[in-house]
């Protein structure tokens, strides 16, 4: 599941996602913009400024911006910077495998089997997604709230 943490750092990457490219912004305004505490997001920042998501500039005029374009941001490279692995479950972790504490056998589980599907399947989308596409979809009428109103 995705974290509270991890909502809020996507939201305040599309804030600066949504600026002109290379125009910075203070942490009070993609804050409010954002919705999200300020002392939170200046945690969540630091973070994702170690990873080079995002830049900070100091001074009078100073903020954060994208650390690189949108473009080049996968949702899935956010994700595991603020939660960590992507799998629902350590066994199905790619990055941080450990076998379960009450695992029998992990080469014949079968539960360990359909949690792979669903690590590769999140992975395929997460990975295949920019912070830019999620940009430009939310300029665009969900599928889904189109199909409930009809």
């Amino acid at each position: 599941m995705l974290s509270q943490k991890a909502r809020y750092a996507l939201r305040a990457l599309f804030v600066l996602a949504e600026r002109e490219r290379g125009a910075s912004v203070q942490i009070a305004d993609i804050a409010e913009e954002a919705k999200v505490p300020r002392k939170f997001l200046e945690q969540i920042l630091l973070e994702m400024k170690k990873r080079g998501i995002v830049h900070s500039i100091r001074g009078k005029y100073g903020g954060y911006t994208l650390g690189r374009p949108a473009e080049e941001i996968m949702l899935a490279e956010v994700i595991r910077t603020i939660d960590g692995p992507l799998a629902l479950s350590p066994c199905a972790s790619r990055t941080a495998f450990r076998k379960c504490d009450d695992c029998i056998d992990e080469k014949t589980c079968a539960m360990r089997n359909v949690l792979l599907d669903v690590r590769d399947a999140t992975a395929a989308i997460l990975e295949s997604r920019s912070l830019a596409s999620m940009v430009k979809d939310a300029s665009v009428p969900s599928k889904k709230t189109s199909k409930k109103a009809a």
